[in-house]
């Protein structure tokens, strides 16, 4: 059986960065990038720079949730959206994350549905539409979809916490039939947290006819699930570009390291 397919999440802020991040993603063995449309509404600041007494020089970055965000006016979306497209070769899950999602749109549902609606015309491979989406405005975005032949991710972020295994199973159940893949990502407070995560997938891949499902958590224990996912039956693995000290706290994992550890794990 084939391993998942693994999709690099793009966390670039500008549209010629994350074309760049995209091409690293390829070489280092991406099979898809996902486009976080929000995030280029977001300007990354400069790195703060301390020296400790042994001349040792760290940088750290304020939290994400304290960068400046633009207002929706200032990025041509059609501009934008064209550049992604002709720069990034790869196949492409187009998102736009809300902020009830943790995301960083800074707009109304209005505008991000229009933003949505664009994507799809512009033959994106894949879109991300959240289950929480009103369902008239999900019903038409899932019917344009179809009719572009583009692929639909149907996700749900809980930033708060993490359900049960059991609830998390039902979840998978329930809304598989609202797209090709279901995603689920949550939020881990302790290891038991992310065990459920571990549970659900592992019961879901020893049942008949369970919907294709991606599930991950952010957090420390967050990242089992993606480095245990051919075994768990993931259809697909979101990984990272990001290459930093102790990763794995917050529940991700590098896209050359994932690769590494299931060679490792003989996945």
């Amino acid at each position: 059986m084939p391993n998942p397919k693994i999709c690099v999440s793009l966390e670039e802020t500008t549209v010629k960065a994350m074309v760049d991040e995209a091409a690293r993603a390829g070489i280092q063995g991406a099979d898809m990038v996902e486009v976080r449309f929000d995030r280029l509404y977001l300007t990354k600041p400069q790195a703060t720079v301390v020296e400790d007494e042994e001349g040792n020089r760290t940088s750290t970055m304020p939290p994400v949730n304290d960068w400046a965000v633009a207002d929706v006016s200032e990025l041509d979306v059609a501009e934008s959206i064209a550049a992604l497209k002709e720069g990034i070769p790869l196949p492409v899950v187009f998102a736009v994350r809300p902020v009830r999602e943790g995301g960083h749109f800074p707009g109304n549902e209005k505008e991000r549905i229009a933003i949505l609606e664009h994507a799809v015309s512009s033959n994106v491979a894949w879109v991300d539409l959240e289950i929480s989406i009103a369902a008239k405005e999900r019903k038409a975005l899932v019917k344009a979809a179809k009719a572009a032949n583009c692929q639909i991710i149907a996700s749900q972020h809980d930033v708060e916490g993490t359900p049960s295994a059991e609830e998390i199973i039902t979840m998978v159940s329930e809304n598989g039939e609202h797209g090709d893949v279901f995603k689920y990502c949550s939020t881990v407070n302790d290891h038991q947290d992310a065990l459920q995560i571990i549970d659900a997938a592992n019961t879901l891949s020893t049942q008949d006819s369970t919907p294709l499902y991606s599930l991950m958590a952010l957090g420390n224990g967050g990242d089992w699930a993606r480095l245990h996912a051919p075994t768990l039956g993931q259809e697909m693995v979101y990984a990272t570009m990001r290459d930093e000290f102790r990763l794995s706290d917050k529940g991700l994992v590098n896209v050359r390291d994932l690769q590494d550890a299931w060679r490792l794990l003989e996945y």
